[in-house]
């Protein structure tokens, strides 16, 4: 889980921020428990605590909660996480008797002692309130847009997608960096969170004729009914490039992939910042219309592009070496948000 990170190692040696390592040899598991022991004195010192996530996601939040709690009982000055992507950040809104997880996990950082928090591309940017510490939201669609660039030779016929009306902010914002179209699917499969059969809907008890005025009942919402799919922009003969921030679970991808398809795109490219993939996505996506998944090194995917050739990866630990330097040497952070704007 840690070879995303060598990139930021080396970096890191080359600015000179001392790098203190806390690897699997010092992270001991006691029966089903989780030991972390500091190799050398971090009292009064600056200690960034870089964790990526891997398979076992919660294994590494507690990884990382104790290497805080063990670093703040040592007498750090300060300690800064790196999280280049933020674990259970797809649960930030409630739904139906769920909970907001990513406010559970911002609020067991502070408590364990994190004072800075530096991530990437949150799923949703109000994440950042769920902190009362600084948190910096770093973007890596300038490395994307680089990419697209170079190695896409004729990506001025392109079109920028979004493969739901959500994601039509992060499209705009590629197609307008890159001066080109944009196309918007809309329409899909009825969503499996269907609330017919939660409660909801279930009638009072009893239900008399005096309890309440006639003109005072709540009025129903008419129930959603999502239209057939459909392009809302010209994709035919052209390179369709869907961009979103996630890519988990690839069935909606490849389903858009195919609609594409039909209207007549010669190449699909999905461009995403963190490459979760878990379960068969690499097949899914092997035996799919698209050509080339990107996503960036946030998270560990060396086995599934063995499996999937199709998958690339882009290497954004330059612009985190730089956030730790320009942190730890008391800069500014406005540079690396340079023409960063809200929807971006």
């Amino acid at each position: 889980q840690y070879s995303a990170l060598t990139h930021l190692t080396l970096f890191l040696c080359v600015l000179g921020v001392h790098f203190l390592s806390v690897f699997p040899s010092h992270v001991l598991f006691v029966s089903i428990e989780t030991r972390v022991q500091i190799q050398e004195s971090v009292r009064g010192k600056d200690v960034f605590v870089i964790q990526t996530v891997s398979k076992d996601v919660n294994t590494t939040i507690m990884e990382m909660l104790i290497m805080v709690y063990a670093c703040r009982t040592s007498c750090a000055r300060s300690i800064t996480g790196v999280l280049p992507y933020f674990p259970y950040s797809k649960q930030c809104k409630m739904r139906k008797r769920g909970s907001i997880v990513s406010k559970l996990i911002a609020s067991m950082m502070c408590k364990a002692g994190l004072t800075h928090l530096i991530t990437m591309d949150l799923h949703q940017k109000e994440i950042q309130g769920f902190f009362n510490i600084p948190v910096d939201n770093l973007r890596a669609s300038p490395f994307l847009l680089q990419y697209i660039q170079e190695e896409i030779p004729d990506y001025r016929n392109a079109v920028i997608v979004a493969k739901s009306p959500s994601s039509a902010k992060r499209a705009q914002s590629f197609a307008e960096r890159l001066r080109l179209g944009i196309a918007v699917i809309h329409g899909e499969a009825q969503d499996a969170e269907s609330d017919q059969v939660d409660g909801r809907h279930s009638p009072p008890t009893v239900k008399t004729t005096g309890a309440i005025h006639p003109s005072m009942e709540i009025p129903l919402l008419i129930p959603k009914e999502k239209p057939p799919i459909t392009v809302v922009g010209d994709v035919g003969g052209r390179i369709a490039i869907i961009v979103d921030d996630i890519i988990d679970d690839v069935d909606s991808f490849v389903a858009a992939a195919e609609t594409l398809k039909e209207r007549g795109a010669y190449k699909i490219f999905v461009m995403a910042t963190h490459g979760i993939l878990s379960s068969d996505a690499p097949r899914f996506i092997e035996e799919s219309a698209i050509d080339e998944v990107v996503v960036t090194n946030t998270i560990p995917h060396e086995l599934q592009k063995l499996q999937c050739p199709k998958i690339k990866t882009v290497d954004i630990s330059m612009i985190l070496s730089e956030a730790i330097r320009r942190i730890h040497n008391g800069e500014s952070m406005s540079y690396l948000f340079r023409n960063i704007g809200v929807d971006d």
